[in-house]
């Protein structure tokens, strides 16, 4: 099946047909991985359509730039003001959105002093890991991949360069018949999933691999931290084995894309009873609840467009 495209896209300032938002061959970040993203979704709520935490991943944008040294030519509020932008221009309430900064074309080496371009897209994603897989969950394995060990590519940086790990490790478990692959760190323990954040449950508690572990600190990993912690839910920040995945009673990844998808076997083991255990399904009523209106937006997530 062909993909759909939108027909509007926010380019370095204006929007304009998707078509016409080219990039040269040559361009420093086609050859090297330089550019710095984010993902952010829009939700339909009670009250119009809203971007969750919209402020907070163009904040990241930002600080993922700063890192690489990356200077974005717009100010936070332009970078918002785009985001809802390029929603209205496609006629869309429920998009996934994509702002990206680039070093575009200029000198040819390494270190070269090039252009910063930036574009802002947003199309319709739907489930990230395919569909009924938030009910259902999906199966996982240990990858052969290990993530990047510390000193070597900032893992807290949302940059293109560094998600060349999470398609070695996604389409080594496709390619093995698994919904999704999860990542050690250079130490051996736990680090994340592909794309996504990694938590275990043991005796109603919630487990988490830190930041040192090689791994994003997702803006959807946080809110689920918020949210658990003001429901009184236990939340441990901890590093952990590889057996442990073999022994939690729920597992489930997290992310903008993947939103909370329940895991329910690794390396084909079955994870507790083999499908989202109540507290995923708790986790899942409190997130999913902050755009239906049956969890307050205490902390103003929602950001209408």
């Amino acid at each position: 099946m062909a993909t759909e495209y939108p027909q509007k896209i926010w380019h370095n300032g204006t929007i304009k047909p998707w078509a016409e938002a080219t990039v040269h061959v040559m361009a420093h970040a086609l050859h090297y991985g330089s550019s710095v993203f984010e993902g952010i979704r829009c939700y339909q709520t009670a009250s119009g359509p809203a971007i969750f935490r919209l402020t907070d991943h163009n904040k990241r944008l930002f600080t993922s730039a700063r890192i690489h040294e990356i200077d974005i030519p717009y100010d936070l509020d332009a970078i918002n003001a785009a985001c809802r932008e390029v929603v209205q221009a496609n006629g869309n309430t429920t998009d996934y959105i994509r702002p990206v900064a680039y070093r575009s074309l200029g000198g040819f080496g390494l270190s070269a002093a090039t252009p910063v371009d930036v574009a802002v897209a947003s199309w319709k994603m739907g489930k990230y890991l395919g569909e009924g897989v938030l009910e259902n969950g999906i199966d996982a394995c240990v990858s052969s991949w290990q993530r990047f060990a510390p000193n070597t590519i900032p893992s807290g940086a949302k940059a293109g360069g560094n998600y060349l790990s999470g398609t070695l490790i996604a389409r080594e478990a496709r390619r093995l018949g698994f919904g999704e692959g999860i990542a050690l760190a250079s130490t051996g323990l736990l680090s994340e999933g592909a794309g996504e954040n990694l938590f275990l449950v043991f005796d109603g508690a919630l487990h988490t691999t830190p930041v040192s572990a090689a791994l994003l600190n997702g803006i959807t990993r946080h809110s689920l931290m918020t949210l658990a912690r003001d429901a009184g839910i236990t939340v441990v920040e901890r590093d952990m084995p590889r057996e442990y995945l073999y022994l939690a009673d729920e597992i489930f990844m997290c992310g903008t894309a993947a939103e909370i998808t329940p895991i329910r076997s690794v390396d084909s083991r079955q994870v507790g009873a083999g499908k989202a255990g109540p507290l995923t399904r708790r986790l899942q009523e409190l997130f999913f609840g902050l755009f239906d209106g049956k969890t307050p937006d205490k902390y103003g997530w929602l950001e209408p467009i």
